[in-house]
């Protein structure tokens, strides 16, 4: 399975001490740090890989983006840290379908509901 080079995912919620725990329990982050404007930094652990994060508030449609700038997190792909957020941070999760390379949609998306519901959607970018 191929790895990607990093993951990022969308949150419906920012509940952030429910985010730091759910951080601290898989990445053994430290606490979010605030870096600006409705932006949050800490920095996980993997393996002995130093994991980079960035959450930032309220960034399309309300969601929050959640961002690991590392290949070495515990999920090899944005759909399998969005089933793990989903189900323990309990609010839905979206990421992109894959790789993403010219000529795809930029549009589509995959869904990951907390009742663990999940596809492809159509999410257009409101231009915010």
């Amino acid at each position: 399975m191929q790895r990607y080079p990093d993951i990022e995912i969308y949150l419906a919620k920012a509940d952030i001490p429910r985010i730091e725990a759910w951080l601290r329990d898989t990445l053994d982050a430290d606490p979010l740090k605030p870096a600006g404007k409705r932006k949050w930094r800490s920095r996980g652990h993997c393996d002995q890989a130093e994991i980079p994060i960035l959450l930032v508030e309220a960034v399309a449609d309300g969601f929050a983006t959640l961002w690991f700038d590392s290949d070495a997190t515990p999920w090899p792909r944005d759909t399998d840290c969005a089933r793990d957020a989903a189900q323990h941070l309990a609010c839905e999760v979206r990421c992109s379908l894959g790789g993403w390379q010219p000529g795809d949609d930029p549009d589509r998306f995959w869904q990951v509901l907390p009742n663990g519901s999940e596809g492809a959607i159509h999410w257009p970018d409101s231009g915010q």
